[in-house]
C-alpha cells in the first residue's frame, strides 16, 4: 500500500519519484510479484515518515514503467486498474500493507453511456470558466477515452474539486450515482466562481 495526499482513480495514470527506503523496497517487491499495489488517501499525517491515518477506500495500481536512478530513488509510472475497500490494515513492516476487497464496476448501459456524455459536457464548461478565471485547471479540450467507463473515471479525474470530493466520487457505487455526484460538484464548483467573473 502507498498512502498518498492525492485521489487515484481508476484508468488514470499515477506518475511518482520514489524516495523513501521503505517505498523503494515497495517498488522492488512489486516488480517481482504483480506490479500492483494500493493507493489510498491520506486522511491526517504525511507521506514521509509513517504515522498517517489513511482512509479505507482506494485504488489498485498497475506499475506499467519504472525506472531507478542514479541517486537511488526511482522513476515510476503506475496506472489505476480498479478499486478496493480495506478490510484490515497490517503493520507497517516494511510499508505499509492491509488486506482488501477488490470491487468490480460494472460498465455502463447505453442510457448510462448517454449520461456519461452530458456531464462531461457539463465538466467541459466548468473548465472553461476556470480558464476565463484565470484559475489553474485542465484545458477544456482535454481528450478523454472513447469508452465511457473510463472517461467517466478521467472526467472525475480532472474535474476542479478538491481531494476530499474526489474521494467521494472514488466511493460512490454506480454509474448514475457517480454523475449525480460530479454534477452537483460542478455546480457548487461554479457557484464558487462566479464571483471572479462578475457573477456571469
Amino acid at each position: 500500500m502507498f498512502p498518498l495526499g492525492s485521489v487515484l482513480f481508476p484508468h488514470v495514470g499515477l506518475p511518482l519519484r520514489v524516495f523513501e527506503p521503505r517505498y523503494r523496497q515497495l517498488v522492488l517487491d512489486c516488480l517481482d510479484s504483480d506490479n500492483a499495489f494500493g493507493v489510498v488517501l491520506i486522511e491526517r499525517g504525511s507521506e514521509v515518515g509513517g504515522g498517517d491515518a489513511r482512509f479505507g477506500i482506494g485504488t489498485v495500481a498497475s506499475i506499467v514503467d519504472a525506472e531507478p536512478l542514479a541517486d537511488g530513488t526511482w522513476s515510476v509510472t503506475a496506472v489505476g486498474v480498479d478499486r478496493f475497500h480495506v478490510v484490515e490494515w497490517g503493520e507497517d513492516k516494511p510499508y505499509p500493507n492491509a488486506i482488501v476487497d477488490r470491487i468490480v464496476d460494472a460498465p455502463p448501459d447505453a442510457a448510462e453511456s448517454e449520461a456519461v456524455l452530458g456531464v462531461i459536457t457539463r465538466l467541459r464548461a466548468s473548465l472553461s470558466l476556470c480558464m476565463k478565471a484565470r484559475v489553474p485547471a485542465m484545458s477544456p479540450d482535454v481528450r478523454l477515452s472513447d469508452d465511457p467507463g473510463v472517461s467517466l473515471w478521467q472526467a472525475c479525474a480532472i474535474a476542479p474539486v478538491g481531494s476530499f470530493d474526489e474521494l467521494a466520487l472514488l466511493r460512490s457505487d454506480g454509474v448514475m450515482n457517480r454523475i449525480r455526484l460530479l454534477h452537483s460538484l460542478l455546480d457548487d464548483h461554479d457557484l464558487l466562481l462566479s464571483p471572479r467573473l462578475g457573477g456571469n
